[in-house]
């Protein structure tokens, strides 16, 4: 049976067999029963994308609710449990999908929810990105400590007082910080949303950290953004603000269940700034920026960005096109950074 999001007749017929026909990643016909397991971490921000997910999904198709069709699975990934050293020292940012994508691979969840700037640039075998949703405001954000000023100024970064100490586990938000700001000092803060704000309000931790706004404004907490930096100003990451869904690459019903929600905008410039990663062969360790958006005339404009982790070297270009040509573009931009930028940036 094809499952289609928006045909009520495959729906109905959904409940009525209480179960859909699928492949395993051996290729051999199973059987699974309702409900279908949604795998997602465990932080409030992951679970709010989840069941944000999951109202769009349901929105479409009323009788996968009705049904009860789906179900949160908690995975602890490897990023969430190490918090005390960078990404890049413990494996790179997949490790915030490495045990998501082994509950997906071996059957244990159906699909999975991640913020895309999460996500490894080369999926694991077996695994496609299925769909990407509305993004959500891609921009950072500085929160401030008790001890700095806040005060309004056309520099976006007066508000941080000389030599401040600035918390970040984002070499690219770091980099970009020092390149504009050689003054300040940093060290490594991570964790969920809350536990940074947390950090930055305690006595002796850092007097301001660097944050994302789309997942303050999930999680309401968009108030706490004392300056919220424009994308010129700080590139954002390659698909920030993006939430994406993974699915077995041979799980057709799925994949066009999802097909339904998918945001066309999302897509497109998820698909630009995920190829210039992929041209750059971006990790951890390499500060690397991208963010494409629309221009009033229709056409995509990418911007790119690699660095230096102390600020010290820094590149940033852009690239106009045909939305169309979304993949391409990444790959030509990040070929020019890569061509233009010392060797030691991608060591």
């Amino acid at each position: 049976m094809l499952l289609n999001a928006n045909d009520s007749t495959a729906a109905e017929a959904l409940r009525r067999r209480g179960a859909i026909h699928g492949h395993s990643p051996q290729h051999r016909q199973s059987t699974r029963t309702l409900p279908l397991k949604v795998g997602t971490r465990g932080s409030p921000l992951a679970l709010w994308q989840t069941r944000h997910f999951l109202g769009l999904i349901t929105k479409v198709c009323p009788l996968l609710r009705e049904v009860k069709a789906f179900e949160e699975c908690v995975i602890a990934t490897s990023g969430d449990k190490v918090q005390d050293k960078r990404l890049a020292d413990i494996g790179g940012k997949g490790l915030f999908a490495k045990e998501i994508h082994e509950a997906l691979l071996d059957g244990r969840i159906d699909f999975a929810v991640h913020s895309m700037k999460d996500l490894e640039t080369e999926l694991p075998p077996g695994i496609v990105l299925a769909c990407a949703l509305q993004r959500e405001d891609s921009r950072d954000a500085i929160v401030l400590g008790p001890s700095c000023p806040g005060a309004a100024s056309e520099d976006p970064y007066a508000c941080l007082p000389q030599g401040a100490l600035i918390g970040t586990a984002s070499i690219r938000r770091q980099s970009q910080l020092l390149h504009a700001r050689p003054d300040l000092r940093v060290e490594i803060i991570r964790g969920n949303v809350q536990m940074r704000l947390a950090k930055v309000r305690a006595e002796g931790g850092p007097q301001a950290s660097l944050l994302a706004i789309a997942g303050l404004k999930r999680m309401e907490m968009a108030h706490e953004a004392a300056v919220v930096l424009d994308a010129e100003t700080m590139v954002p990451a390659a698909c920030q603000g993006i939430v994406g869904v993974t699915v077995r690459a041979d799980d057709v019903e799925l994949r066009e269940l999802l097909s339904a929600i998918e945001d066309r905008n999302a897509a497109c410039v998820s698909a630009a700034e995920r190829a210039l990663l992929g041209s750059l062969d971006g990790s951890c360790r390499t500060p690397i920026g991208g963010h494409a958006q629309f221009r009033p005339d229709g056409s995509l404009q990418l911007t790119g960005l690699v660095a230096r982790a102390d600020g010290s070297f820094l590149l940033k270009r852009k690239l106009w096109g045909a939305p169309a040509d979304a993949a391409a573009m990444g790959r030509e931009l990040g070929e020019s950074l890569r061509r233009d930028s010392p060797a030691d940036i991608f060591g």
